[in-house]
């Protein structure tokens, strides 16, 4: 069945385009914020443990949203890690295991990547796209990315 919510349907694909991109961002933030939960040590490692589990515990749902969005507006979701690998911009590093303050900085300039690619996209999704409800939720997203880029930064200072 068609959706039809007063978007055309180029637009309608250009919209959940753009979500499946966020979406593989989102996955793939989400899998290194695990990562650095499981690995994190130190001398603050309970504290950074519990925070990269409430982050994690964050994008969990936020990956759930931006799935369902793509699903309104009639799109299918992918869902594989092949998948959210193609379709990302944050960067992995196999192998690899820092010390805590490289792995805050390392998320911080994840959340910051999100952050300036949501804020062209709400432009994208809101002039171009004529849809407002997807501009209206990635600015909710984004707000959400700034308070963990906050979050991080404190540390960082």
């Amino acid at each position: 069945m068609k959706t039809n919510i007063g978007i055309t349907e180029k637009h309608l694909q250009k919209s959940s385009d753009i979500l499946t991109s966020i979406l593989a961002d989102e996955m793939t933030l989400y899998i290194k914020t695990r990562k650095f939960h499981w690995n994190v040590s130190g001398e603050s490692f309970m504290e950074l443990h519990k925070l990269f589990q409430s982050q994690y515990t964050e994008l969990e749902e936020a990956i759930d949203q931006v799935a369902e969005r793509i699903g309104k507006l009639g799109e299918k979701t992918i869902g594989t890690m092949t998948e959210f690998l193609k379709h990302t911009s944050i960067k992995e590093h196999a192998g690899k295991y820092s010390s805590s303050k490289d792995l805050i900085k390392e998320l911080h300039a994840d959340h910051q990547t999100l952050i300036i690619k949501l804020r062209k996209d709400i432009e994208v999704c809101s002039e171009k796209n004529k849809d407002s409800g997807t501009a209206d939720f990635l600015t909710g997203l984004m707000e959400q990315h700034e308070t963990i880029a906050w979050i991080l930064g404190r540390y960082l200072n």
